[in-house]
């Protein structure tokens, strides 16, 4: 169920803001009843007519990609650089949940659906966003169990929920750590491994939730399935 304002805009047909004035108008019908108050929701199946027309809902899309290295995560660049969205051809308004730095690669949903975004991103949600970081120096204990038990960047305590050293090469001088996190600060891994000490020399997303890239080559992508996006949302309202 979504508020009715916010189906009219996401359909096209107007502002959220205008959709509010034309509601408190009168002049829009949900299943043949006129429609005078805010804050009324509806469903997918509803038939919403404003000025006697019915309108097209808009479809809800839900896409999985492997982000590559040099791309951006938002919806337009000032610099004019490619963008996520660049990567997957639709005529929906799609945008990403969350953000990948630009030489950061793996798992990036993008979606249409605002309230399914928002779960997603929402700390209480509490979805398991899984990296393999690839950094300078070996790592050692005392080191893992600082990212375990929170560092202070900013101001903002940072905690990884797992820490796991894959590999370590004396010879490279090199560390291969996956670290999970549930919230999502901006550069939130780069700056951990930082503040104990480490720069990360390449980074990749490798889990979200229980999704990972799979089979798909760096810049290709899914829709996820219904069961999927299901699945996701009784994850993060299972509380």
């Amino acid at each position: 169920m979504e508020r009715l304002q916010k189906v009219i805009a996401n359909s096209g047909f107007c502002s959220r803001r205008k959709a509010e004035e034309i509601i408190l108008q009168g002049r829009v019908k949900v299943d043949g009843e006129i429609i005078r108050e805010l804050g009324v929701k509806v469903s997918e199946k509803s038939i919403i007519e404003i000025d006697g027309m019915e309108i097209q809902k808009e479809k809800k899309v839900y896409y999985l990609l492997n982000k590559p290295r040099g791309v951006v995560t938002t919806t337009n660049d000032e610099k004019n650089r490619k963008t996520v969205v660049d990567l997957i051809p639709t005529s929906l308004r799609i945008y990403p949940i969350g953000r990948l730095d630009y030489d950061t690669t793996g798992v990036l949903l993008l979606t249409n659906d605002g309230e399914f975004a928002n779960l997603m991103m929402h700390p209480s949600s509490k979805i398991d966003k899984v990296y393999i970081a690839k950094v300078e120096g070996l790592i050692k204990g005392d080191a893992i169990q600082q990212l375990k038990n929170g560092v202070t960047v900013d101001g903002a305590l940072l905690k990884a929920t797992r820490v796991k050293l894959r590999k370590s090469d004396a010879v490279t001088n090199t560390s291969m750590v996956e670290i999970t996190i549930q919230d999502g600060h901006n550069h939130q891994v780069k700056n951990m491994l930082k503040a104990v000490g480490f720069s990360v020399a390449k980074l990749k997303r490798e889990r979200f939730g229980f999704l990972t890239v799979g089979n798909l080559a760096s810049g290709e992508y899914r829709e996820l399935t219904k069961k999927e996006v299901h699945q996701l949302y009784a994850f993060a309202k299972r509380k």
